[in-house]
């Protein structure tokens, strides 16, 4: 484990954003793959007159637009790491990307949804094989897409602990090192979120899919707009859940219980040591920050606290404040407000 500099030594909050990560990568090859599928399904939707199929065309449309947002959020990111404007580092980028790319996810949707029930107010004919063919190539497309993005998992490679602060900011040097951190805190929001718009453009193209060939061979026209109409309920469904997991990062809401628990255990060993005041947030995906306050009888500092900090939450940035107290009772007894 690496030892505490000096006070003085300079350092920075970059938490490894500098780095090219391969998601950013990955992002930009599905963004790429993404607006070609586009393009080709607007035009046939439009073409065989076919809703599900444009409204799949629509709903990657929104996808290209959320992700590309994606890609330039990686790419500020890098570019600003250094930036000492950012207090925190330019992590939260990530999450800025993901929640504006929800907000368009639900303009795309509703937009669906109005454009469906037009539809099933005013039908249109159907060149069914030319949409089936259509829809299947996409459907292929958007598997390959998932692949591409490897089940939207991102591990942060700023390490554990690499960032401690005291009250007087001392800090540990980087060390490029993997560890296991709590799910919660472990999220790229922004590539979880890619993965699960291209999985849900897979979703809607099984369903364009069925709708044709339902059309085709049943004479189950209505099935058309109205797959269109679910796919539009899944882009407004998965918009409320970016827009719920990226606001949680922008808002700096504290973690879990359980991660807010395991801290207190740690910093309380024994009965001479109480946390009285603790935060922990995000500040980036697999990025957490804290401040501790301690109320002590020993005659323990600040860092000998920041060193009982658990080492697999991902904490990159810790601030400790420590208060002594000459009573002999146990701290660790309830307190009395």
């Amino acid at each position: 484990m690496s030892t505490l500099q000096d006070p003085g030594t300079p350092h920075d909050h970059a938490f490894g954003q500098d780095q090219k990560q391969a998601a950013e990568g990955r992002t930009w090859w599905v963004v790429m793959i993404t607006v070609i599928t586009m393009l080709v399904e607007i035009f046939a939707g439009i073409t065989t007159g076919s809703m599900a199929l444009l409204a799949d065309g629509l709903h990657m449309g929104s996808h290209a637009v959320a992700l590309g947002i994606n890609g330039l959020a990686y790419w500020y990111a890098r570019k600003e790491a250094f930036n000492p404007n950012f207090s925190f580092g330019t992590g939260k980028v990530n999450a800025l990307g993901g929640y504006t790319g929800a907000l368009l996810l639900g303009v795309f949707g509703f937009g669906m949804a109005w454009e469906s029930l037009h539809r099933m107010a005013n039908p249109h004919p159907i060149n069914f094989d030319f949409a089936i063919m259509v829809a299947i190539v996409g459907l292929v497309i958007n598997a390959a897409s998932v692949l591409i993005l490897g089940g939207g998992q991102h591990h942060s490679h700023a390490t554990s602990l690499a960032d401690h602060h005291g009250h007087n900011h001392p800090h540990k040097p980087s060390a490029r090192k993997s560890v296991t951190r709590a799910t919660q805190t472990n999220e790229d929001h922004n590539l979880r979120s890619a993965y699960l718009h291209v999985l849900t453009d897979a979703m809607t193209s099984v369903l364009a899919i069925l709708a044709l060939i339902a059309g085709k061979y049943a004479g189950l026209n209505w099935l058309d707009p109205a797959m269109g109409l679910v796919g539009a309920v899944l882009i407004v469904r998965w918009s409320i859940q970016l827009l719920r997991e990226a606001s949680a990062t922008l808002l700096d809401k504290q973690v879990s219980d359980d991660i807010q628990a395991k801290v207190r255990t740690a910093i309380e060993q024994d009965c001479e040591d109480r946390v009285t005041d603790l935060h922990l947030w995000s500040v980036g995906p697999g990025l957490l920050a804290a401040e501790v306050v301690v109320l002590t009888q020993s005659s323990a500092d600040a860092s000998a606290f920041r060193e009982r900090l658990p080492h697999d939450l991902g904490l990159v940035h810790a601030t400790s404040e420590v208060h002594y107290t000459d009573n002999s009772d146990c701290l660790l007894a309830p307190l009395h407000l």
